[in-house]
């Protein structure tokens, strides 16, 4: 028990000791080695005595974001993750000791704070700026936001590096439409790229987009059949492609599919074809997960086939015929009705002739206008004159 005792004794005066021989650092200061990276340093904390065993962890994180604070042993350390569009361009930094090697305890020294600003205030430059990757170079362009400025633009692989600080300037410029653009030098293999444009209205500092040149699609005709082709970027090896294929047929809606390209996966599909339709392609690429974030707009549209007119053998049938026979129906609907008198004459009621007949007997019926009068022909009365004997014919006196 005395030898327990005794142990924790020891321990505890070690700790104390240990937070004693740790006093906040003092005297922060930066230096701005780019636009792109600062440099926090501070003095060597009051009250440390030289030759100390105990071994001090400063930590520092930016102020006022969760993230995990980070640790270093030495007395400064190089902050190149400033280069996020912002709309503010002032950061604080808060840096402690901290014994426990945790940079999370409870037993950590007060917090210092220093407080730094751009030397140029940041501003909304460039829009939609973008790099597409063309073999050794990138070619880079954006929309500038006030065309009347001039702009000057830099860049450089991203890192904490001294011998990365070296930045290259774009002197050559060209204008596409409402695009301005410039081939940049850079090997994006060691890292991203970092962008610096600076406009008398202000400076900007972010990381560049990569794009890659959308893929060319390959149809071939078989039958019933079409075989879709098509060649992964040239950048990338060991990376899966990721490629979106859209298309559309005669009036249907679009439809879009994704197909990942590895060595075992061809990069060909195929699809049934019906000859009396226009076929629509458009393609891009994406990489997957693993590997950086690159991508490519869609391509060009690629038309293949005809719209064809359907067999309008039963569409005509169809409706010509009822046609016909409408006509047909009214035309039979007139001439009934204007020949009604003929067709259908008009009958005399039997129950009255009946009575009539029944009244009057044998009477003279008096003729109606309706029944038919013979109108009486002329005729002469003939003469018989007698013959004598001698043949001579005796006239009458």
């Amino acid at each position: 028990m005395e030898f327990i005792v005794l142990l924790t004794c020891a321990v505890m005066s070690l700790v104390l000791h240990t937070k004693a021989d740790c006093p906040p650092p003092t005297g922060l200061k930066h230096v701005w080695l780019d636009p792109f990276t600062v440099t926090v340093s501070w003095e060597k904390p009051n009250g440390l005595q030289d030759g100390s065993e105990v071994k001090c962890r400063y930590c520092y994180m930016e102020k006022g974001k969760p993230e995990s604070p980070t640790g270093t042993s030495i007395r400064n350390f190089t902050e190149a993750c400033l280069s996020e569009e912002t709309k503010s361009y002032t950061w604080t930094y808060e840096v402690w000791t901290d014994v426990t090697q945790s940079c999370n305890s409870s037993n950590d020294s007060a917090h210092a704070e220093i407080t730094f600003k751009n030397q140029k205030p940041r501003a909304h430059v460039v829009e939609n700026f973008k790099c597409v990757i063309q073999r050794d170079e990138l070619n880079c362009s954006w929309v500038p936001v006030d065309p009347s400025l001039k702009l000057n633009l830099s860049y450089r692989i991203c890192g904490r590096f001294e011998e990365r600080l070296n930045r290259s300037k774009c002197n050559e410029f060209y204008s596409s439409g409402t695009r301005t653009g410039c081939r940049l030098k850079a090997d994006i293999k060691e890292g991203e790229l970092c962008i610096f444009v600076e406009t008398e209205a202000g400076m900007s500092t972010f990381k560049s987009k990569l794009e890659v040149p959308p893929p060319k699609l390959r149809v071939i005709e078989e039958g019933n059949k079409l075989t879709l082709s098509w060649d992964p970027p040239e950048i990338g090896e060991g990376c899966d492609w990721i490629t979106n294929i859209c298309h559309k047929q005669c009036s249907k809606a679009e439809v879009c599919r994704n197909y990942t390209i590895t060595r075992e996966q061809p990069n060909s599909i195929e699809m049934a074809y019906d000859q009396s339709c226009l076929y629509e392609f458009k393609s891009r690429v994406r990489t997957s997960r693993h590997c950086r974030d690159v991508s490519s707009e869609f391509s060009e549209i690629l038309s293949h086939g005809t719209n064809k007119a359907p067999d309008g053998t039963h569409t005509v049938v169809a409706i010509i015929i009822p046609i016909l026979l409408s006509i047909c129906v009214l035309l039979s609907c007139y001439c009934f009705r204007r020949h009604s008198a003929i067709i259908c004459p008009n009958i005399p009621d039997p129950s009255g002739l009946i009575k009539d007949f029944m009244m009057n007997g044998n009477k003279e019926q008096k003729t109606t206008g309706s029944v038919y009068e013979p109108v009486p022909e002329p005729f002469e009365v003939p003469t018989v004159s007698p013959v004598t004997e001698t043949g001579t014919l005796q006239q009458n006196v």
